[in-house]
Parts: C-alpha cells; sequence; structure tokens
C-alpha cells in the first residue's frame, strides 16, 4: 500500500463574517484531527442591514463603519501571519449598492469580501456547527438567526438533505415591524408574517425529519443566557448546553412581554446592544420550536466563522496536495453535470487542454490555482446550455450556471464560472456586457484569460473524439507556437482551434500559431 499525502502544514486562518448586524472575525489554527487553536475572536457591531425592511442599499455611515472595522480586523490578522478570508451575507449579498462597499474595502485592505448565497452561508454553518459538537453522525437539524436572513439545515456525516435561507432575520423584522408601530401590534404582526412567509421552509423541514436540533447566533445564545439566568460577565460556557424547549419559552415570554427597550436591557442575561433587535428575534426562536415542536435544542457557539476556517483549511490543503478541484467543488460539478446531461467525454477533454494551456501560458497571465479551479468548473460545464437548446447555448449555459445552487463556490465564483463558459464561443467579453462588467475589474481580465483557454480547448475537439494527448505551448517574442501531440487525423481540430485564436492573441499581443505532430 502507498503511504498517504504528508500533512499540509496551514497557516492561522483569518475568517471574517461580514454580518447584517456585526462583523465577526475569529483567527485560529487547525491542527491535526480538526482541532481548532482559538487566536482570538473579535466582533464590532456595525448594523450594515439597517436600512428598511427590504435591504436595498447599504448606507453610506454603515459602509464607512463596515471599511473602518475590516481595516481594523485584516491589520490584526497580518500582525498573526494569518491567511485573510472574508464572506459576506445577508445585507451584503441583497444591497444594490454592494459594489461600492466591497471596492472600499479592498482598496484599502487588499482583502475582497465573498459574497456567498444563502445555501452556501447553511452549508458553512453546518460544517462549523459538526466541527464544535460531537453530532456528526446524527441527523441534524441546525438553525441560526441571522440580521437579515435565517438558516436552516438538515444533514448526516458532512452531508446535507435539506437546506433553506430565507428573508427572515431579526434586524429586517425589526425594521418592517418594530420601529413605528405600537409594540402589541408589532408583535401580533411580525407573529402572522412568520405564520405566513417562513412556515412553508418549515413544512419542509418536518418532512425531512431529524434526530438532534442545534441552534447557533447571538440571537439564540441571548435566549440561552436568559433562560438559565446568566449574566454576560458570569455566565460559564453556552456551547454543548442542552435546554428544553419550556424552559426557552419562558426566556422568550420574557423578552416578548417587556414593554419597552429599557426593560428589555435589565433582563439577567440580555446583550444591552441586542436589546433593540431581540423581540424579533426571539419571535423567530419562537415560531421555530413551535411548529416543528421541538422539545430541546443543544446551544453552538460554533457557526458560520468556524465553518470557514475548516472549509478554508480543507480547501488549502487539497489545493496544494491535488492541484484540481476537490472535494464539494467537485461533487457540485459533477451533478451539475449530470442534471444538465453534459456530454462527460468531451467536457473533460477540454478542460484537460484547457488547464494545459493555462499552465503552459502562466507566464503572460500571473494566475494561480484559485483561477484554475475556476476555468477546470467552465470547462466542464461549458455545454450545460444544450440543456435548453443548441442555438445560443454558450448564453444558455451562462443563465443555467449563474442561477444554479452551488455549494463550495461563493456568488463570484459563480458568476465567473458562468461568464467564462458564456465566452466559449461567439463574442469576445466586452465592457458593455452587463453580466461581464458587473464583474469585480481584477475579474474581468482572468475572465479572459481563462476564457482565451477554453475557446481553443473546444476548437481542439470540434468532432467530439478526443483525437487530441496533449498540448505544448511555446512562448516567443512575436509569436505563441501550441504544438498538438495526436497519432490520428486532426484536421477539422486544427481548424477549430486555429479560429478561436483571436482572444488570446488580443491578450499577449503575439500571433498564435497552431500546429500538430501527427504520427500517422
Amino acid at each position: 500500500m502507498g503511504r498517504s499525502a504528508p500533512e499540509v502544514a496551514l497557516p492561522p486562518i483569518a475568517a471574517i463574517d461580514v454580518g447584517t448586524n456585526s462583523i465577526h472575525m475569529i483567527i485560529a489554527r487547525v491542527g491535526e484531527g480538526n482541532t481548532l487553536e482559538v487566536l482570538s475572536r473579535d466582533r464590532e457591531v456595525v448594523r450594515l442591514g439597517q436600512a428598511g425592511g427590504d435591504i436595498k442599499y447599504l448606507a453610506s455611515e454603515a459602509i464607512a463603519r463596515g471599511v473602518e472595522v475590516m481595516e481594523r480586523f485584516v491589520t490584526m490578522a497580518e500582525q498573526h501571519g494569518a491567511y485573510v478570508r472574508a464572506v459576506g451575507t445577508s445585507a451584503v449579498r441583497e444591497a444594490l449598492n454592494r459594489e461600492e462597499f466591497l471596492r472600499a474595502v479592498e482598496e484599502r485592505t487588499g482583502v475582497r469580501i465573498e459574497v456567498i448565497a444563502g445555501e452556501e452561508e447553511a452549508r458553512l454553518i453546518y460544517v462549523g456547527v459538526i466541527h464544535g459538537l460531537p453530532l456528526v453522525a446524527k441527523k441534524l437539524c441546525i438553525c441560526d438567526i441571522g440580521g437579515g436572513s435565517t438558516e436552516v439545515a438538515i444533514g448526516r456525516h458532512g452531508t446535507l438533505d435539506f437546506v433553506r435561507s430565507d428573508k427572515v432575520g431579526a434586524i429586517r423584522l425589526t425594521e418592517q415591524f418594530f420601529r413605528e408601530m405600537p409594540r402589541p401590534r408589532a408583535i401580533e404582526r411580525c407573529r402572522e408574517f412568520l405564520r405566513g412567509f417562513w412556515s412553508p421552509t418549515l413544512e419542509g423541514a418536518k418532512e425531512v425529519g431529524w434526530e438532534e436540533v442545534a441552534v447557533t447566533s447571538g440571537t439564540w445564545e441571548t435566549i440561552a443566557r436568559v433562560a438559565l439566568g446568566m449574566s454576560n460577565s458570569n455566565a460559564p460556557q453556552l456551547h454543548g448546553r442542552r435546554i428544553e424547549r419550556a424552559t426557552l419559552r419562558n426566556a422568550i415570554e420574557r423578552i416578548v412581554g417587556a414593554r419597552t427597550i429599557r426593560q428589555i436591557e435589565k433582563i439577567p442575561g440580555m446583550d444591552a446592544g441586542r436589546a433593540d433587535i431581540i423581540t424579533a428575534g426571539a419571535l423567530i426562536a419562537e415560531h421555530f420550536l413551535e411548529q416543528l415542536g421541538i422539545e430541546s435544542v443543544v446551544i453552538s457557539t460554533f457557526a458560520l466563522r468556524e465553518g470557514v476556517v475548516f472549509d478554508t483549511a480543507q480547501h488549502l490543503r487539497d489545493s496544494s496536495q491535488y492541484h484540481h478541484l476537490v472535494h464539494l467543488r467537485k461533487a457540485t460539478i459533477d451533478h451539475l453535470c449530470r442534471r444538465y446531461g453534459v456530454e462527460r467525454n468531451h467536457a473533460r477533454h477540454v478542460a484537460k487542454l484547457a488547464l494545459e494551456l493555462f499552465d503552459q501560458l502562466s507566464f503572460l497571465h500571473g494566475l494561480g490555482d484559485h483561477e484554475r479551479e475556476m476555468l477546470e468548473a467552465a470547462a466542464l460545464l461549458h455545454d450545460a446550455g444544450y440543456h435548453i437548446a443548441p442555438d445560443q447555448h454558450h448564453k444558455h449555459s451562462f443563465y443555467l450556471i449563474s442561477n444554479a445552487v452551488m455549494p463550495g463556490f461563493s456568488s463570484t465564483e459563480a458568476e465567473i464560472i458562468a461568464n467564462v463558459a458564456r465566452y466559449h464561443r461567439k463574442s469576445h467579453p466586452k465592457r458593455h456586457h452587463e453580466h461581464f462588467a458587473a464583474l469585480p475589474e481584477r475579474w474581468q481580465d482572468a475572465v479572459r484569460w481563462m476564457a482565451a483557454c477554453l475557446r481553443i480547448a473546444e476548437g481542439l475537439d470540434r468532432r467530439r473524439q478526443q483525437r487530441i494527448h496533449r498540448v505544448s505551448v511555446r512562448i516567443e517574442q512575436e509569436t505563441i507556437v501550441i504544438d498538438i501531440d495526436a497519432e490520428q487525423d486532426v484536421s477539422i481540430e486544427l481548424w477549430g482551434a486555429r479560429r478561436r485564436v483571436t482572444l488570446l492573441e488580443e491578450l499577449s499581443e503575439r500571433t498564435v500559431i497552431v500546429v500538430t505532430r501527427c504520427n500517422s
């Protein structure tokens, strides 16, 4: 038997969660056996989502607060020599002006916040919870009440059977119901809304079933402290505590029954900074417990940030060891290929040739493993659009990929993959193309290079017979020579490739020549 690959030494990982209410950061090392050594935990209340019931715009003051906190957190991470990964959730993903915030953060810190879909947020929360509690073998239902959304997921052994993210959050419902109308009426209307809006998700969870329930988030922790009569200063560790429904119900009733925010602040265990939004959060918790008939819950202080740390550690290990799409990302792409009836032999061969070109052109494009993964995913999915129609299938591919649920990929990564697939034929990427122009500027150039490789690779399998064994690239002062290794007639493949070199010529400012060493 061969020896297993050696353990890859990882740097500390700084996971920053840019949420609707707060920005959190954990800096931690992942050791052998996925043990977590926490070096630092930090939290700042920013209230990015405090802009009305629908989080359509981030206020300029909130953007300024967010940028300031991000700058401070990234500086702290750098002092630890940490690998930084930041994710943006509900408020950021919904804001029409999110690019203003993302660009400002990147300019000040050099870090690009990944905007993750609600389903990906739920997956990462689940990853965090199962690494923090001995529940991975149980069929586990998790609930995380955020400021802008609430995530519910059910899974076992790391595989999810049910994932939902709904626009039900403590800040969102506070803004919608508790800012203007009298408190008793607001409570009544909020409960009414939850019954109508959120019940279908919980009915779906009920059908899937579970063996254990774990809850996480500032809202649940606050309710738990109130339920157990703890003060913030002397409360024992909440993580792993089981609390019965009746105890939680008493705490919720105490919060909801308070007449003013001042009264809420005086409740033992209350986080004063959360007092103005806790009623809405408590009503979400109440509806979750009651509709699902839950008898008890386990409190997890491991959630999204810890999930990001473990997910990033796995990704860093896999990237350094295997140098290709790994684990969850590969499973996601395989699922979409099956779903859309992609011709696998052709897709895999095009991906192989595109990556050979990408690797040998690295001197010119300067891109790395991250972009390589995006190219591989796009190459495997480039023909997904045939599922809709052969005509304009490249545009259909863009539509299917950009609208798919893609566990393991951020929203930005999904858009990058969709754009590369869209440009595997026909038009080159252009600034007036809406979806290409919407990409962060630093990704637009990367998409051009990835598309250039994919276009040529697609031409090299024009007959879909995998006649090309490999390609060799020679970069010269004024030319790029692509040498084709084949053992039979590849005249049609040569023709297909030669008519697709223009984008590479524009990017490299060189003439591209495609030749063959045909050994027939």
